[in-house]
């Protein structure tokens, strides 16, 4: 069948076909990079263009290639002689194998119409898929459960009982019996997914595991910048309170004398975004998840990887269930956190339309996943953090300006007219609901609405409530 096919295509090259004019041994490499993806159709005796130019010693060359194909690669291949307006040439046909080929010690991958040596992460990732494994499921050797967060385990427990996924038994089974039960084991050993879900500083074990959040002005001036780190159920909700109240401008709007504040985006719709990038990341890669924000967008670059012959199209459409952290994927969807395998984008998508905002894009390229939310504010609506001097001025001089500060800010004014000398921890610690980015960035604000102004330096100084 393999034959047929690829006849009938000869006139260029692809994915299962190369053209060579004549035989080298270094061309082993192809053999074997055929071997390792698909198969494919090695031609001895035919130019770049298809067009037949022959070759010499056709008999010695029938039975030399698979000799050292044999020696070299530990393999069989099927060498043909074939014919064209009296011109030999040779068809060297290779199978795909089960498991990994190597040349010399390296391994190679044909990949669209060329020949790639596997290295680094792309090596690590082709070693696994050949043994049939998945990344979070390699064992961890001296990972134990004690060394694991129980607060997260809790959290679990709390979102998993909601969820109704688990029965109420496993969940009320200690910490060892439930990591059992969600899988997470390789014998005696943890999986590296273990260390990801529950682990209070899974960067120990995996490199990279951490999220970066910039935000950034025309022409790509990074104005300022946070790292999230913790294991993936602390990060999630890092993220959404670090991106909804530092990161976004949020719309603000009435409805009589209420004062109503939205997102410029769907938050259910942000918060599958991140749980995707989570989930698909290919932690074999040492940097972090981005998340690029500007005045009128949102960037997620999960550096992901898509499965063999899928597109950006594949994920738009109807797909089966594919996660990259099939380990990962699981204890997410016990807990309730994502609905259903394979159906991360369509949940996003579907969130946007519903509250009406334009269905994001989604990119594919060497960078990783890319999924870009361009932010949309309804007619007659204020923007948080943008007032006109006219606001200020009315902030400043009136009580009735105070109504236009959130809850959070209000507290933090509160808070610091018996406390001035406080620091941002010791507010933060106060003022539980608010985490100390959460402080910072509402600090700033006050001080842009001319409401507060810091006197002296950073150990010596206080704050200032201007009337």
């Amino acid at each position: 069948m393999l034959n047929r096919i690829i006849c009938n295509f000869m006139q260029t090259e692809s994915q299962n076909i190369e053209f060579k004019e004549s035989w080298r041994d270094e061309y082993l490499k192809w053999i074997c990079g055929f071997a390792n993806a698909q198969g494919g159709m090695l031609y001895i005796g035919i130019k770049d263009n298809g067009e037949v130019c022959g070759v010499q010693d056709v008999k010695k060359l029938m039975e030399d290639i698979p000799n050292k194909v044999r020696d070299m690669l530990g393999i069989l291949v099927e060498v043909n002689l074939k014919e064209k307006d009296e011109k030999q040439y040779l068809e060297i046909a290779t199978e795909a194998y089960p498991y990994p080929i190597s040349f010399r010690g390296k391994y190679y991958q044909r990949s669209g119409a060329t020949n790639q040596e596997l290295k680094g992460a792309a090596l690590d990732r082709f070693m696994l898929r050949k043994q049939g494994k998945t990344w979070d499921g390699v064992p961890v050797p001296y990972l134990k459960t004690e060394d694991l967060d129980n607060a997260t385990f809790d959290l679990f427990r709390k979102y998993a009982k909601r969820s109704g996924r688990m029965d109420d038994a496993d969940l009320m089974d200690d910490n060892h019996g439930l990591l059992e039960k969600l899988r997470l084991y390789e014998g005696n050993y943890l999986k590296r997914a273990a260390a990801l879900l529950f682990h209070p500083d899974p960067e120990r074990y995996v490199t990279g595991a951490f999220v970066k959040v910039g935000f950034f002005r025309e022409g790509m001036d990074l104005v300022y910048q946070d790292e999230v780190h913790g294991n993936l159920f602390q990060q999630i909700v890092k993220l959404m309170d670090l991106l909804c109240t530092k990161y976004m401008k949020a719309i603000i709007t009435y409805e009589g004398i209420h004062r109503i504040e939205t997102l410029p985006m769907p938050r259910e719709a942000l918060r599958e975004a991140l749980l995707n990038a989570c989930i698909n990341k290919d932690y074999a890669e040492p940097s972090p998840i981005q998340i690029r924000v500007y005045e009128n967008k949102l960037e997620i670059v999960n550096g992901g990887v898509l499965p063999d012959g899928w597109t950006v199209e594949t994920l738009l459409s109807s797909h089966r269930s594919f996660p990259y952290n099939p380990d990962i994927a699981n204890t997410f969807f016990r807990s309730g956190e994502i609905e259903a395998w394979g159906r991360g984008i369509e949940r996003i998508i579907i969130a946007c339309k519903k509250d009406g905002f334009s269905t994001p894009e989604f990119r594919y390229d060497a960078s990783g996943i890319w999924t870009i939310f361009n932010f949309e504010y309804p007619e007659r609506a204020t923007i948080q953090d943008d007032q006109r001097t006219t606001q200020k001025t009315t902030q400043k001089t009136t009580q009735k300006g105070m109504q236009n500060l959130t809850e959070q800010q209000q507290a933090i004014l509160s808070f610091l007219k018996e406390h001035p000398e406080a620091t941002r921890k010791e507010i933060s610690e106060s003022l539980s609901n608010i985490t100390e980015d959460g402080v910072k960035y509402n600090l700033s604000r006050l001080q842009e609405f001319g409401l507060l102004k810091r006197i002296g330096g950073r150990k010596q100084g206080y704050w200032q409530i201007i009337e």
